[in-house]
């Protein structure tokens, strides 16, 4: 998919509404789980533990952490939409987010997203998102959302 490029309000403002693109897939390996699982002290053997996970879990093989697949937004996020004339992006909020099915080990997922809505703050730019982490090959999405964003044009 092509990336779409931004370069100002009111070019976002005419996407209200409007999907604005889907990112490439992005594989969930072990190394990237265990990475995630140390870097917030979250080693539930759901998570690290293949060989239990398989012989005792619901899911026949480890899972990715909730918030490791929610981490991936940036990254695919930025595969959708490349916003020009920018000082600052900040990420501001989730308005909704709910996790509807676990990504299992080796899954690939992608990012859908929509611009739900754009305000004109005094020069900051508030964006409400409404995301969505399709699993390839399943029905349910690992989780659907609505995200917040404030663009600083220069």
């Amino acid at each position: 998919m092509s990336q779409l490029e931004i370069n100002s309000f009111e070019e976002f403002e005419k996407y209200i509404g409007q999907p604005l693109g889907i990112s490439d897939y992005h594989k969930i390996t072990q190394d990237q789980i265990n990475k995630f699982a140390d870097a917030t002290l979250d080693h539930q053997w759901i998570h690290t533990d293949p060989e239990k996970a398989k012989a005792e879990g619901a899911f026949g093989n480890t899972i990715a952490h909730g918030y490791l697949t929610l981490s991936l937004v940036p990254f695919l996020w930025e595969q959708i939409v490349k916003v020009n004339n920018l000082k600052m992006l900040v990420n501001y909020g989730i308005e909704s987010l709910r996790f509807a099915q676990p990504v299992v080990v080796d899954s690939e997922v992608r990012l859908h997203a929509k611009l739900a809505n754009i305000t004109n703050l005094r020069g900051t730019v508030k964006t409400e998102m409404e995301i969505k982490l399709e699993i390839k090959d399943q029905k349910k999405p690992a989780f659907t959302g609505k995200l917040v964003f404030l663009y600083h044009f220069k």
